[in-house]
């Protein structure tokens, strides 16, 4: 089970020592995301960000672009230290380009889909990414309830990645806490994706052991 503290839920006074203590609390990676305004209705932070993090830790750092027309934004990220960068599906008009786009730049891919989404919409692409991102809440806001219907979207990709014998990882960000960390994971996700539940704790290691 890979845990991945979203740092929008982070002290950004004290960033790079919030950075530090996640890693040192047994997170497994850094989830980073990156809202423009106009996909979803906040700004949160660009590469610089990154940049200037990037050697604070080892951690694989877990972009996830909420940002319309991602594609100028792929390669800057890169450059400046992604390890994987998730798009979403409801953002493209041709998702290949943007997985290619990825691939070509030998960096880790994902797709997200929003809780309107059904997992319809990424059947087809299943082969080709190394994760999917089910957002449990709409994007653009941390701090939000789990809307219990993505559970079932869990185990609709958790299937499909069975009856297709692929390897996929299954995302989950939104919501998730200690109160649902343990159905989430009998459901068929690989990798939760918590803010405040970790970042808003008195002990991030304990928090961070309850929902592994």
């Amino acid at each position: 089970m890979i845990i991945a503290p979203s740092i929008l839920s982070a002290d950004f006074s004290r960033l790079g020592e919030e950075i530090q203590a996640l890693e040192k609390a047994g997170a497994d990676w850094i989830h980073f995301d990156v809202m423009d305004g106009q996909f979803v209705p906040n700004i949160s932070f660009g590469s610089k960000i990154l940049e200037d993090i990037k050697s604070l830790t080892p951690l694989p750092f877990d972009v996830h672009l909420m940002v319309k027309e991602p594609y100028d934004y792929i390669e800057d990220f890169v450059k400046k230290g992604a390890d994987l960068i998730t798009i979403h599906i409801e953002a493209v008009s041709d998702p290949n380009r943007y997985l290619n786009k990825c691939q070509e730049l030998g960096v880790k891919v994902g797709l997200s889909i929003s809780p309107d989404t059904p997992v319809s919409e990424l059947e087809s692409y299943l082969d080709r990414v190394d994760l999917v991102l089910v957002m449990s809440v709409h994007p653009g806001f941390g701090g939000q309830k789990f809307i219990p219907s993505s559970m079932e979207k869990i185990e609709q990709l958790k299937k499909l990645r069975e009856e297709k014998a692929l390897s996929f990882l299954i995302e989950v960000d939104g919501g998730v806490g200690l109160k649902n960390s343990k159905e989430l994971i009998a459901a068929g996700a690989d990798v939760l994706v918590a803010g405040s539940a970790i970042l808003g704790s008195s002990d991030y290691q304990k928090t961070i052991e309850a929902l592994r």
